[in-house]
């Protein structure tokens, strides 16, 4: 005879029913917060203190009953602060660095246009899972790559410079008395030109495969005044000029490429004696169950829709994902030339990872 049927427990049952629902509410909530930070709403309210609905509206040059709504979506969130004797809504010192501060490094407003690029590609990614095909980075929805370059624009200023590049040995001598540097799947720019800026003597290059990304990262360098210093190129991890650079980053890319062991073997090749490759991966433990907390859930997520599409985009077609984990990568390096790689630096959303030939 079969057996029955397992039955639910009806306390597990309703415990997962309220994770569910607050996750669907919290869906909504980025289109909340989507449309707060492109009408300016959130700038409205910082440094502002308790405003009606009708003073936000006309500040923010927007109609008072969908304001008044939105910001009580926003209360119900705990986005903004409700005032109920005076019916008033408030934007605090906390909230505003994380939400309408443009400079902050906790600025994360942005970062929900990739979570609207993968729903508008989710077409692509249907088809990719039922053929195994790939979907390349430069088929995605132009929000992927706006949300990608200003959400890691402003995480790198806060660490780039002040914290990482010191934690690479006898680096940071190199780059004031003037180095080579490449930066490999540099998207926007941002990283390059903020190493340009505080080493102005040595001389940067920026390469990525995406035409459009190179386009944007030319143009912040002309805005910049650094079209000099800076050149940026479209060129793949394994064609770029290998004219013996100090130091080649990659920054949050290296995972996404279809041959990430070729892009490092062409790496040890490009480098000038004693030069060194800074790698900055998503932060991963080397154990999935290790993993399962909520950046691993937000690092899975855009694993499965842009870095595993990409990478299956490409030639080989590796698919390490967005949480390889740092012996995954001291693998790959040793097989790639690399007598070493260790952990120079780490945050709660990266490993920063120095590799010698």
């Amino acid at each position: 005879m079969a057996a029955s049927a397992q039955q639910p427990d009806p306390e597990q049952l309703q415990h997962f029913l309220d994770r569910a629902v607050g996750d669907l509410a919290a869906s909504y909530g980025g289109v909340m917060v989507s449309l707060g930070h492109r009408l300016g709403l959130y700038q409205a309210m910082a440094n502002a203190g308790p405003l009606s609905p009708q003073q936000l509206a006309r500040n923010a040059g927007c109609a008072e009953r969908y304001v008044r709504e939105w910001l009580n979506s926003q209360a119900a969130a705990g986005y903004v602060l409700y005032h109920p004797a005076s019916q008033s809504y408030e934007l605090t010192p906390e909230q505003a660095l994380v939400l309408a501060d443009e400079d902050s490094p906790f600025f994360m407003a942005p970062a929900w246009n990739v979570a609207a690029s993968m729903w508008l590609d989710e077409e692509k990614t249907l088809h990719a899972f039922k053929t195994g095909s790939g979907v390349g980075w430069g088929d995605h929805h132009d929000r992927l790559y706006c949300g990608v370059s200003a959400f890691y624009r402003n995480y790198y200023q806060a660490h780039l410079v002040s914290q990482w590049l010191p934690a690479l040995a006898g680096i940071e001598e190199r780059l004031h008395t003037g180095a080579n540097v490449a930066d490999i799947g540099c998207g926007h720019g941002h990283s390059t030109l903020q190493m340009a800026t505080a080493f102005p003597k040595s001389r940067f290059y920026g390469f990525d495969s995406h035409a459009g990304s190179i386009q944007a990262a030319q143009r912040h360098a002309a805005r910049q005044g650094r079209a000099e210093q800076v050149r940026f190129e479209v060129a793949h991890a394994q064609a770029y000029p290998q004219t013996g650079f100090d130091l080649i980053c990659f920054f949050d890319c290296l995972h996404d490429m279809g041959d990430p062991l070729g892009a490092a073997k062409y790496a040890a090749e490009a480098l000038a004696p004693g030069g060194t490759v800074m790698l900055v991966e998503p932060y991963a433990n080397d154990r999935v169950e290790d993993n399962l907390n909520t950046v691993g859930r937000l690092f899975y997520a855009a694993s499965t829709t842009i870095c595993c599409a990409h990478s299956l985009s490409e030639d080989v077609g590796l698919a390490l994902g967005a949480q390889a984990g740092e012996a995954r990568w001291a693998g790959i390096f040793r097989e790639a030339g690399f007598n070493s790689l260790r952990r120079a630096a780490e945050t709660p959303f990266n490993l920063i990872l120095e590799a010698k030939v």
